[in-house]
Formats: structure tokens, C-alpha cells, sequence
């Protein structure tokens, strides 16, 4: 099995770059986990809706690049389905169990994903209905994959 998150931007802070390595040891006794990640635009606080949509489009160009051609393809957004870490959890079972070995997550930049990326995902998928920093988004995504894992081996997890 092999899960990719494709994300805009660089982790600037060590306290981030730390968890996740720490996720990405306990997610290689069940899986290939890697992050990919891509430039991000600069976007003028004060961007027009034409700006931003072209920095989305040079964004959305570099994340498409990153995603594996037989990727089954979840794209973060806030209108995204809303999943428990049980359903979750099935969810990427249910994956794997029907022949889906590359999984892929892709987490946009501050201004969000293009139309281009968000047709190619496979499923919306949304974490919540607040907005979280990028980079601790990759946490957060990390700590889930993880603790899904947990569930599908029956292994003990924090409720």
C-alpha cells in the first residue's frame, strides 16, 4: 500500500517536520508514506478574484504533476465529505480490500485547489468546517492515516 500527500508549500517550523517524521515511522509498519510537496504561489493580500485563480491554476498545475497516475485521489476541502476516524478507517479498508494500492491526498495552498485538481480527486474530503493552518493540516491528515490503520488492525487507539 502506498498513501502520498501532495501539499503546497514548505514546513517552516521544526515543531511540524518533527511530528510528522514521527508519523511517517509509525506509518511504515503498514504502508509506503510519503509527502510530496510542491512551490507555492505568491498571492497579494489584497488579490483579485482573477489573481487568485491564477496562482490556484499554477498551483493546481504543480500538485497534478505529483499525483500517481493510478492514484485513488482524496482532494482536502472544506466542502468535502465529513468522516468519523471509524468511517475513515473502513473507507481506506474498503480501498485496499477492492485492489486500490495507491492512495493519494492533496492539500492545497491558502487559497485553496483548482477546478483541474478537484476534478481529478476521487472524493472531497473535509476535516472540518473550521480552517487549519497548512502545515498543521498535514498533521492532523498524518495523525489520521495512522490512527485508521489502528482501526483496521484492531489495535488499540485513543477515542
Amino acid at each position: 500500500m502506498n498513501i502520498t500527500i501532495v501539499c503546497v508549500g514548505k514546513i517552516k517550523e521544526a515543531f511540524y517536520r518533527d511530528a510528522l517524521s514521527e508519523y511517517a515511522k509509525r506509518l511504515s509498519r503498514y504502508c509506503r508514506f510519503k509527502i510530496e510537496e510542491v512551490a507555492d504561489e505568491e498571492c497579494k493580500e489584497n488579490a483579485s478574484a482573477a489573481e487568485e485563480e491564477a496562482v490556484k491554476v499554477k498551483e493546481g498545475e504543480r500538485l497534478l504533476k505529483k499525483i500517481p497516475v493510478s492514484a485513488y485521489v482524496y482532494a482536502l476541502a472544506i466542502n468535502g465529505r465529513k468522516l468519523d476516524s471509524v468511517g475513515f478507517s473502513k473507507e481506506l479498508g474498503n480501498l485496499f480490500v477492492s485492489g486500490r494500492s495507491e492512495i493519494c491526498f492533496v492539500i492545497g495552498g491558502s487559497i485553496g485547489l483548482s477546478d483541474e485538481v478537484l476534478k481529478r480527486a476521487d472524493t472531497k474530503l473535509s476535516f472540518s468546517d473550521m480552517t487549519f493552518p497548512h502545515q498543521l493540516m498535514r498533521v492532523i491528515l498524518s495523525e489520521q492515516i495512522y490512527r485508521a490503520f489502528r482501526i483496521m488492525n484492531h489495535e488499540p487507539y485513543h477515542k
